[in-house]
């Protein structure tokens, strides 16, 4: 489609900010997530007409995710997937057991919140370990639950100086690194302020968050490889879902391959309380 543009007419973003208002934004957002051209050409002139200064892009994302559920049921779940990523709080350790498994589904042999010797001071954390060949990852996660929270600079530096530390330190000096190339990396949910990523692309330290690297960020790794966290599914309540992640179940397909009788058995609940969930999980994956 052509871009439409509409004067001066500003929307407030997630941080508060004033931007122009993009038809081309509303368009592509729902292209993404499967939507049909005509569909999104549809939902973009629904948008227009509505669209005031200073609207707020959360209220246009729940007119679009509105617009799709009438008539893209799947496209609608796909939709909701940054507001699914939040919902994974709120702490930020099942953000830390997701990030783990999309490494798994890339082949990466992964450990979790790991204690490790440094050079200069005792054990320091560590989110995750990633090992594939040679090429290991040590990896922080910055999981936020708060729309427009971002990355800052003072989060990588620390980050990176814990970095030299452990490279420095024992456990990287065994024999069982020899050969590998040692990188840190930072995952988010949401995204890294210009400054963290100019001092991240400076130093060598490989991010992954929200639309970073262009064209190649979190969300396009999720739903290029069906990697959906279990908490983009709407019909997903409170309690079962602390249930479901203290089993390890932190992907949409990881429930697909449950037996709700025997599951419903095990953690003695109503059957019921599953199939609902099962269903829009299959409407998702188009089991």
């Amino acid at each position: 489609m052509e871009e439409k543009h509409m004067g001066n007419l500003y929307v407030l973003n997630s941080g508060g900010d004033k931007e122009s208002f993009s038809p081309q934004k509303v368009y592509r957002s729902a292209r993404r997530v499967g939507a049909s051209r005509k569909l999104a050409q549809q939902i973009v002139e629904a948008i227009e007409t509505e669209a005031y200064p200073g609207m707020k892009t959360s209220e246009i994302f729940q007119r679009v995710e509105n617009f799709l559920h009438r008539e893209a049921p799947a496209a609608a779940v796909r939709f909701n997937l940054k507001e699914g990523m939040r919902r994974l709080g709120p702490s930020g350790f099942p953000f830390e057991k997701f990030v783990g498994e999309v490494f798994k589904r890339l082949g990466f042999a992964v450990e979790l919140n790991l204690y490790l010797p440094g050079f200069c001071l005792g054990d320091y954390e560590i989110d995750f370990l990633a090992q594939k060949d040679n090429l290991v990852y040590v990896g922080e996660c910055k999981y936020r639950n708060v729309a427009g929270e971002k990355v800052h600079t003072d989060d990588v530096l620390a980050n990176h100086a814990r970095f030299l530390d452990l490279l420095k330190g024992p456990y990287f000096k065994s024999r069982s690194f020899k050969g590998c190339q040692i990188r840190p990396m930072m995952v988010t949910n949401e995204k890294f302020t210009a400054r963290a990523i100019a001092y991240c692309f400076c130093q060598g330290i490989e991010l992954l968050g929200w639309k970073h690297p262009k064209g190649r960020g979190l969300e396009s790794l999720i739903e290029e490889k069906n990697l959906y966290p279990l908490t983009i599914l709407s019909s997903l309540k409170g309690y079962l879902k602390d249930v479901l992640v203290s089993r390890n179940i932190m992907l949409v397909e990881d429930l697909l391959k449950t037996d709700p009788e025997t599951f419903s058995r095990r953690l003695k609940l109503s059957p019921k309380h599953l199939y609902s969930i099962i269903r829009e999980a299959k409407l998702l994956l188009g089991s």
